[in-house]
Formats: structure tokens, C-alpha cells, sequence
């Protein structure tokens, strides 16, 4: 047993020797790998909302029998659409948790939404021809 003392101690000794010194780390290599990381994780999050979007069972390609010809806003909650269901058309009111349906008409031969009357259409002309004045 006596024998064996001396030898444990020489196993030992190195662990009561003063701790090695931490491995040196740069600083760049530290931030290409927190930027490596970070690319890996933008790269998985766009693979897998790319794969929800393409196969979420939701979607399809094709709109259905309702189709959304149009709308405008007229308020921060309040709308109008224009919506074809087969051959026909309906103005919806839409806000406040509601639908309403304001109007029917029989959809028009083109398909497509009328051509409306703009006020401001000659604006760019009046506007020209003031300066025009102005100048001369």
C-alpha cells in the first residue's frame, strides 16, 4: 500500500497544479460563428414557411365560384366590394363585423369592372395650362 501512495500522487499532481489557462478565443472567429448560426437559422425559417405556404391544404389555385372583382375603402373598418357569384354581381357593404348586401346587378358582357368617370382626369391639363398663363 505504501508503493502505491507515491505513484497515485504522481497521477494526481497535475490536477493540483495551478488550472490551465482557457483556450484563446478571437473575436472573429467568435462572430462568424454567431453569424453562421444566424444565417442557418433564417435559412431553416424561410425553408419551412416556404413549404407551408406551397403545401398548406387551405390554398388553392383557383378562386372558386366567389370572386372579388373590386373594392374600395371608405373608412379604417368600413369597405365596398364588388364580388361575382356566376353571372351576377353584388355590392357588399362590409364593416363592423358585418356584411351587407347593398346591390345586385347582372355581370356586365366585358367581365370587367366599368370604366368610371374621373374629376380629376384634366387635372394634369388645367394645371399646365395655369402655368402656361403665369408665365406669359
Amino acid at each position: 500500500m505504501k508503493r502505491c501512495l507515491p505513484a497515485i500522487a504522481l497521477l494526481a499532481g497535475p490536477a493540483w497544479a495551478a488550472p490551465a489557462a482557457p483556450p484563446a478565443l478571437s473575436t472573429g472567429s467568435a462572430l462568424f460563428q454567431g453569424l453562421l448560426g444566424l444565417l442557418v437559422v433564417l435559412a431553416s425559417l424561410m425553408a419551412f414557411f416556404w413549404l407551408m405556404r406551397r403545401f398548406s391544404p387551405g390554398q388553392t389555385g383557383a378562386q372558386g365560384v366567389v370572386k372579388v372583382v373590386g373594392g374600395v375603402m371608405l373608412g379604417t373598418r368600413e369597405k365596398l366590394v364588388v364580388v361575382e357569384i356566376g353571372e351576377t354581381w353584388l355590392l357588399l357593404g362590409v364593416g363592423g363585423g358585418q356584411v351587407t348586401t347593398l346591390h345586385t346587378v347582372p355581370r356586365p358582357e366585358g367581365g370587367s369592372v366599368p370604366a368610371l368617370h374621373d374629376p380629376l382626369s384634366g387635372f394634369s391639363d388645367k394645371l399646365k395650362e395655369m402655368l402656361q398663363r403665369r408665365k406669359g
